[in-house]
């Protein structure tokens, strides 16, 4: 049984997370105008130290689904795609959806429901737990939304979280958006709470790091180590020992991104939003 992995941050909800022989790829996207760094992006070589590589996609938006995914040689790499049964039928791979469960040699794979389209990712890898959350948030707007409105949300997301926060879980990956406006860490801080995850990183803020890295310092509790990765290729190296974690850093050089840099949005963050919550 291992306890060390090493997760690292690509874009948006993006990471890949490696124990021993297997890498696993969560919800690729290479961004749009630039916003991810040419030389950051993943390449195939970076295949090329695993024997199997897992990539998963949680649902169908373009900022977690990006076909470029592939082009990648799966037969030379050992790749298998998870991907939300409800993505496009051109999509190939496992189709999962709530309550389904894949079993690989060493590696177990549960599909959760979320309070956005498809569902949420637990993988059992080598004995390390790993929660990816998709966009399972309670996405309300404290300001504008209706007290009808923040009820359903509350409700829903309760409900999902449910039947996951039984589960162990090593490392979480999970919506941390901004766009909320007031209360918008309501979600992640329940699941610290119901799920009490060894460690969590915040995703999902909107090319706004100041939001996951403030979030860092206030959100950790006894049981919870929060998290911020905010540079494309930062990674950390965790080993999950019993009585402690042991987590190092590694932030990449100026020189790996060259004269790019990750664009910051011209429109204010707030107003764009692509969640499915009816205001009318």
């Amino acid at each position: 049984m291992a306890n060390q992995a090493t997760v690292t941050y690509l874009f948006h909800s993006g990471f890949t997370v490696s124990v021993e022989d297997t890498l696993l790829v969560f919800d690729y996207w290479q961004g749009e105008e630039g916003m991810f760094p040419e030389k950051a992006r993943l390449v195939q070589e970076d295949f090329e130290a695993y024997k199997r590589v897992f990539v998963f996609v949680t649902h169908s938006h373009p900022d977690h689904y990006d076909p470029v995914i592939y082009t990648w040689d799966k037969k030379k790499y050992h790749i298998t795609y998870i991907i939300s049964d409800e993505l496009p039928q051109t999509a190939a791979g496992r189709r999962m959806k709530n309550g389904d469960t894949a079993n690989y040699e060493s590696l177990e794979i549960k599909a959760f429901d979320s309070t956005d389209l498809g569902v949420s990712f637990y993988v059992d890898l080598y004995g390390v737990r790993i929660f990816h959350a998709g966009d399972l948030n309670l996405w309300h707007w404290r300001e504008e939304s209706t007290l009808r409105q923040i009820k359903q949300a509350e409700d829903d997301y309760y409900r999902a979280c449910a039947p996951i926060v039984k589960e162990r879980i090593d490392l979480c990956m999970f919506p941390l958006d901004p766009r909320l406006g007031g209360m918008f860490d309501a979600g992640i801080n329940h699941f610290i709470m119901a799920a009490k995850p060894r460690v969590i990183i915040p995703m999902h803020w909107q090319r706004r790091s100041e939001v996951a890295i403030n979030f860092a310092r206030r959100g950790r509790t006894r049981y919870t180590e929060v998290l911020a990765l905010t540079k494309p290729r930062e990674r950390a190296d965790i080993t999950f020992n019993t009585a402690e974690l042991i987590i190092h850093v590694h932030t990449p050089s100026n020189s790996l991104f060259g004269d790019e840099v990750v664009k910051k949005p011209e429109d204010d963050p707030f107003t764009d939003s692509d969640l499915p919550v009816d205001m009318k």
